[in-house]
């Protein structure tokens, strides 16, 4: 059996490291730009959004949201912010 040994630049990949230092509940919120071709698909889209952040929240997820029309089709805007971090990695991950 050899022996595993970290080096400066692996120690993110094979030491351990504090949950605490990752997730630190400073990031509560994201942020989402898209422009759509008709307003139709920006509506869609926010209502895809929507229903992802209602899956990841334990306390109601504050959004706010905006479809304007910018030059080459519809742009939404949308704000969400979680009671916790943890809520939106798990927003952000369920939505690639």
């Amino acid at each position: 059996m050899t022996e595993q040994k970290c080096k400066a630049e692996e120690s993110k990949v094979c030491c351990c490291v504090d949950v605490g230092t990752i997730i630190d509940n400073e990031d509560c919120g994201v942020q989402f730009e898209q422009v759509y071709a008709t307003e139709q698909q920006a509506e869609e889209a926010l209502q895809y959004l929507t229903a992802k952040a209602r899956q990841a929240e334990s306390d109601p997820a504050t959004i706010k949201s905006a479809v304007t029309k910018v030059d080459d089709g519809y742009l939404l805007k949308a704000d969400f912010e979680f009671s916790c971090q943890a809520e939106s990695m798990i927003f952000q991950l369920s939505t690639r």
